[in-house]
């Protein structure tokens, strides 16, 4: 039924895909809300619960329409915080040794790609919740200490905690939605208060200066509710606990209205009493006039129980388009469940099997490591509302005092969408090459949704008029890895193999929108016009000497090996779907050879003398260019220097025989310049199945690398391939010119750049540790079994370059499997996710520690972590 739903999707025959889990799990200290100049103390965590967004909302467990017109989500109270937990805390930036953290505990452990499924979980402690203590202790800990998370805290020491379980399902119908919250008091001694106030609201859209027309909820009947907006009409619902009988049950419903209170944020009169933390202020306080019991933007069901130990409570929602009689609005509730629980199952099961997986023979532990991941992928979905000129001007309302320099130059944007996030706590908007490699596992739940993003962000309001796409909402304009060519023509050839459909248009549709972002990148990032690129940071945060952003003094230029790497991989990409797109039309024939003429050019310069390869040291290296073109190595041993690796792509023979052209011009630069390919792999060879290799590095360059790359003592760790080498632990490299120094830190960053959050100085990131397996896979198909290298190196033991792939994507998928002692390698040793109601709960963390593969970074960032469940797909294959 589930891939029924995304068929009817497809075809329009119905909007299964209108509501989902779409609420961000935080939208306060974001930019968007920003008016002030610094997003983290304009809009701090404390004036959320009582201030209006102006963009869009945040909840735990949320539910919405694409439009976010109305939202569900979740309030628990435990009858000792001082405020109702109806959104995740954290500690902003400047709080957290390492940047913003989130400081809950909660998974996502369910979803479907209609999100007539979903299931999280979130652990609610019964004691009062330590606030301040996390603030205080991690303001005094420094770059060099661990964080202070909740746990270590001892708040959940003695099982004294809910578990708090929310799931959704839909009806029959795509718009009628059902929500049950099932606690289960976890100590095996206490009884505790729980107080579940499932809320409806919407999202504040009348005091901004352009329209003060206000929607309605008020009460109907009994215990049923009924709302309308001018966009999604007449809605009704209505609450049920489990200690409801055959008598009709009183539920206490609480509104008032979205809107701030400026009383107590700013000294300032409400014009109403009814504000957005009434019913917090209700609850906790105690104040009734506050909340009333008849109508408003925003309500609570005040659903309350004494729990003993072990015992549950459980409430139900319903929330319609259709009016119920009271007595049958939850008469085939649990059984819908039931069927979409099982539809859920059935869906996954096929999914795996399509795609070859063998989940058969898979243990029931990889089965859970594989659907947790793509649940959270699903979970973290999200509407991204944001309009840069409305933001940078103000409102009617409320119009800006000073200008706003941010995203200046961005004030085409607007995104009115739904899109898939990095992390919906950590990482809260849009971020492009996040979303890249989002769209590897997704494809395999979702081939519609997957396009739709893809396409998406190259569309005339997200992308730059200059050919630029944006990179994310604290800099638009900022410069990250272009691999958008290549997870477009990875989601193709998954078409192709799974349906056997050539999806031409899709292809081709993004790419004329690439073609001007690879101009852009020519233009700007190759200062000099001599194919060595630079561009920032890009994505690897303080993987450099210094921050590799910021201008160097006196004229001196960076040039870098990834930056010039990556482009030669977006070269490769272009051209792979150019002789795609040939060889369904001719006009094509001639832009892959353009984009053959780069790269080559590019190859040609970065393994020059002048270039960025080391023959002394076998390995690719940052170079600082002075005014008088003197030029300094900077020798740190990174991912830097093995991206150039990513730059690989195979040209069969089949195509090179339809193109005749193409292969014509290829022969024409191994005949007449030769000197322009000599340091890289030759066309000539042809390799398995009469192929060739187009790469930056031949077979001896790629062996000096991987000698290093799978060396244990340097790059290859128990858990994947490090971003910087262990090597540097005992050889620290520093750059005396500027004071600088890099040494190895497998955790979490000892320096401040980039807001200090991540690392990229040791720890592994399985974004680049699955291009490169995709990389050794490629060479593999070329060279086949005769290429053989020391895996590990100084084992003496050789293994071709798919055993390689294998095994290193087996220690990236062991960070999440249980151990026999019941642990997880990502749970960094805490017993506490060795006990019973934890140890099958996973996190996707944004990056894991270079040796012991703890998860570190963000906690729940699916973004790309996700990439396990590609990976668990391959390695079954």
């Amino acid at each position: 039924m589930e891939q029924k739903r995304l068929d009817d999707s497809l075809l329009r025959n119905s909007d299964w895909k209108n509501w989902g889990t779409y609420v961000s799990d935080r939208q306060w200290a974001t930019v968007r809300e920003d008016y002030g100049g610094e997003p983290w103390t304009y809009f701090p965590h404390d004036h959320a619960r009582s201030r209006a967004y102006r963009w869009s909302e945040d909840s735990i467990g949320g539910f919405c329409n694409r439009f976010q017109n109305i939202c569900l989500g979740l309030g628990f109270w435990n009858e000792k915080d001082p405020i109702i937990k109806e959104r995740f805390f954290g500690l902003g930036g400047p709080e957290g040794n390492h940047g913003e953290d989130v400081k809950e505990h909660y998974f996502y452990l369910d979803n479907t790609p209609t999100h007539s499924y979903a299931k999280m979980l979130y652990k609610y402690p019964m004691n009062e919740y330590p606030y301040s203590d996390l603030v205080s202790t991690n303001g005094q800990r420094g770059k060099q200490d661990p964080e202070y998370e909740i746990e270590d805290t001892g708040i959940f020491d003695k099982d004294e905690y809910f578990d708090c379980y929310i799931e959704y399902a839909k009806g029959d119908q795509e718009d009628d939605i059902l929500c049950k919250v099932t606690v289960h008091n976890r100590s095996t001694d206490r009884e505790a208060t729980i107080h579940v106030l499932p809320h409806l609201w919407y999202r504040n859209t009348w005091s901004w200066g352009y329209s003060d027309r206000r929607p309605y909820i008020h009460r109907h009947t009994h215990n049923q509710l009924i709302s309308e907006e001018v966009h999604i009409g007449k809605r009704y619902y209505i609450v049920q606990t489990s200690d409801a009988t055959s008598k009709k049950e009183d539920i206490n419903y609480l509104f008032t209205e979205n809107d701030t209170n400026t009383q107590r944020l700013f000294n300032y009169p409400n014009s109403s009493p009814y504000v957005k933390d009434g019913i917090n202020n209700a609850v906790v306080n105690g104040w009734k006039d506050c909340v009333n019991e008849k109508s408003g933007t925003k309500v609570a069901a005040h659903c309350k129980k004494l729990l003993g130990p072990g015992e549950s409570y459980t409430v139900k929602i319903r929330f319609s388009p259709t009016e119920f009689q009271e007595q049958e609005a939850f008469t085939n509730f649990d059984s819908i469940f039931t069927q979409r629980e099982q539809e859920a199952d059935e869906f996954y099961d096929n999914v795996f099997k399509a795609n070859q997986s063998g989940i058969d023979g898979m243990s029931e532990d990889l089965k859970r490591i594989q659907r947790q991941s793509l649940a959270g992928l699903l979970w973290t979905k999200q509407y991204y509302h944001f309009g840069v000129d409305m933001w940078a001007k103000g409102d009617p309302a409320h119009p800006r005092e000073k200008p706003v320099t941010r995203n200046n130059h961005w004030d085409h944007f607007y995104a009115n969408d739904v899109i898939s996030m990095p992390d919906k706590w950590e990482f809260p908007f849009l971020a492009a090459w996040d979303l890249a490699f989002q769209m590897i596992p997704m494809m395999l739940l979702d081939i519609e949704w997957t396009k739709r993003q893809l396409i998406l962000i190259t569309r005339e309001w997200y992308s730059h008029s200059s050919g630029a796409l944006c990179a994310y909402e604290w800099d638009f304009g900022d410069v990250n890895p272009p691999v958008h060519a290549w997870a477009t023509l990875e989601v193709y050839k998954h078409i192709e193999k799974t349906t056997g459909v050539k999806d031409i248009e899709f292809l081709e549709q993004i790419f004329h929108k690439l073609l001007l972002n690879f101009t852009w990148w020519v233009n700007k990032k190759d200062i000099k016009g001599n194919n060595i690129f630079e561009g920032g940071f890009l994505g690897l945060d303080n993987i450099g000497v210094f921050d590799r952003s910021t201008p160097l003094k006196d004229g001196a230029k960076l040039q870098q090996a990834d930056g010039t790497s990556w482009m030669a991989f977006y070269s490769a990409n272009m051209l792979k779907i150019s002789l795609i797109l040939a060889r369904e039309r001719n006009s094509y024939e001639s832009i892959a050879t353009k984009f053959l003429e780069h790269f080559i050019s590019i190859a040609k310069s970065i393994t020059s003398k002048t270039g960025l390869w080391s023959n002394e040291d076998g390995f690719f290296f940052d170079s600082i260019i002075s005014p008088g073109s003197h030029q300094h190595q900077l020798k740190v041993y990174s991912f830097v220097g093995l991206i150039p690796l990513f730059a690989a792509e195979i040209l069969d023979y089949d195509t090179l025989q339809a193109l005749p052209k193409f292969k014509e011009r290829l022969d024409w630069f191994v005949k007449y310049r030769p000197n322009l390919v000599k340091n890289i792999a030759p066309f000539t060879a042809l390799g398995q199945n009469k192929s060739r290799l187009l790469s930056i590095v031949n077979r001896e360059k790629l062996e000096l690398i991987l000698k290093k790359m799978l060396d244990e003592d340097w790059f290859l760790s128990e858990n994947g391939i490090r971003s910087l080498s262990k090597h540097h632990k005992d050889h620290p490299f520093t750059f005396h010119e500027m004071d600088a120094c890099v040494g190895y830190v497998p955790g979490e960053s000892d320096v401040h750049i980039m807001g200090s959050n991540s690392n990229w100085r040791g720890p592994v990131w399985f974004a680049v540790n699955y291009l490169m397996i995709q990389s050794l896979r490629t060479y593999h198909e070329y060279y086949g079994d005769e290429f053989q290298i020391e895996y590990p190196t100084n084992s003496g033991n050789l293994v071709t370059l798919d055993i390689v792939a294998d095994d290193i994507s087996k220690r990236l998928i062991s960070i999440f499997q249980e151990n026999q002692d019941g642990t997880r390698k990502f749970a960094g040793g805490k017993p506490i996710f060795a006990k019973k109601h934890w140890k099958d709960h996973i996190l996707f963390n944004e990056y894991f520690h270079g040796d012991s593969g703890a998860g570190l970074g963000a906690s729940h960032q699916t973004g790309w972590t996700a990439l396990v469940a590609k990976l668990i797909n391959e390695i079954k294959k």
